[in-house]
């Protein structure tokens, strides 16, 4: 018995001082040292990058944000914050994410298992939910490439009216009539945008045969600039290009006034009612449908 426990005594010590010399081995190897040293510059350097990447980023979505509030027509503060910071916290989480699995490659993780799973899981998302992804996506585009804004006039599809508000899923559209469209961003397709540039007033204005065309371009003329000067939806002064066309029982004089976005239908009001004030005033008169009616008396025959 005594010889049994001496020759474990012996197997345990044996063993144990295998243990220290391999954690002596494996800790006094130099280029096991340097590969650690390695591997944590390495570390340092992505984490370093990824803050980078991630304030430059930022920075950059700051001065888009600023270019967009110089445009024709500025964003709602809050709107611009709260996509700013949507943005930017997309753009951390990405950057994060992707330095995240560049240190796990340094410490040499398999990372298929979880790059398959991460596949597998945003197929699924995709899948589940490509309107809403397709809304989003969309909605970004609108904001960012400032087809329009809130407060702009425009028509997509059969809707036609001011914006309201423009979130990241929908649109709402105000009717003139008051109607309130609640539009999918991932359906506009297609927009027309009349708060942009001016717009031309089209304004015609008949007169008799009988009137001398001169006279009346003159009335016209002096008009117009009257309307001008009291109007401040017109940019420039009107032209009168003459006569438009020759009808049936008018002559047709034509004036155009640039004014601004989506104001040409009130100021060719405004200009029609002047104008008629104007052309009674100098006595110059407007064609318009007359019915003559004869009344014939037959004589009966006495007989």
């Amino acid at each position: 018995m005594y010889w049994f426990a001496t020759a474990a005594e012996t197997e345990n010590k044996a063993n144990n001082e295998s243990i220290q010399d391999q954690l002596m081995n494996y800790f006094q190897d130099p280029s096991r040292w340097m590969n650690m040293l390695g591997v944590i510059v390495k570390i340092v350097v992505i984490f370093i990058a990824a803050k980078i990447v991630i304030k430059i980023s930022k920075r950059m979505i700051q001065l888009m944000l600023e270019d967009r509030e110089k445009k024709h027509f500025k964003l709602d503060a809050r709107r611009s914050n709260t996509i700013g910071k949507l943005v930017g916290n997309v753009i951390t989480y990405t950057i994060n994410f992707i330095a995240i699995l560049l240190i796990l490659s340094q410490l040499n993780f398999d990372l298929m298992p979880l790059l398959a799973g991460a596949g597998v899981l945003g197929l699924a998302i995709g899948f589940g939910a490509q309107n809403l992804v397709r809304d989003v996506i969309t909605g970004f585009f609108i904001i960012f490439e400032d087809q329009f804004a809130v407060g702009d006039i425009i028509q997509t599809g059969q809707f036609k009216g001011t914006v309201e508000e423009i979130g990241l899923r929908i649109t709402k559209i105000k009717n003139w009539t008051g109607e309130i469209h609640y539009i999918p961003n991932g359906s506009i397709t297609e927009v027309t945008n009349f708060s942009i540039n001016n717009s031309i007033s089209v304004v015609d204005v008949s007169v008799a045969y009988e009137v001398d065309v001169d006279t009346a371009i003159e009335v016209i003329k002096a008009t117009a600039m009257q309307v001008y000067e009291n109007n401040d939806n017109m940019v420039k002064e009107p032209d009168v290009l003459g006569v438009q066309s020759l009808g049936a029982s008018d002559v047709v004089i034509r004036v155009l006034a640039e004014c601004k976005p989506y104001t040409h239908f009130a100021v060719a009001r405004q200009m029609n009612a002047e104008m008629k004030k104007a052309l009674d005033a100098k006595g110059i008169e407007i064609p318009y449908p007359r019915l003559v009616t004869y009344h014939r008396q037959e004589e009966t025959e006495t007989a």
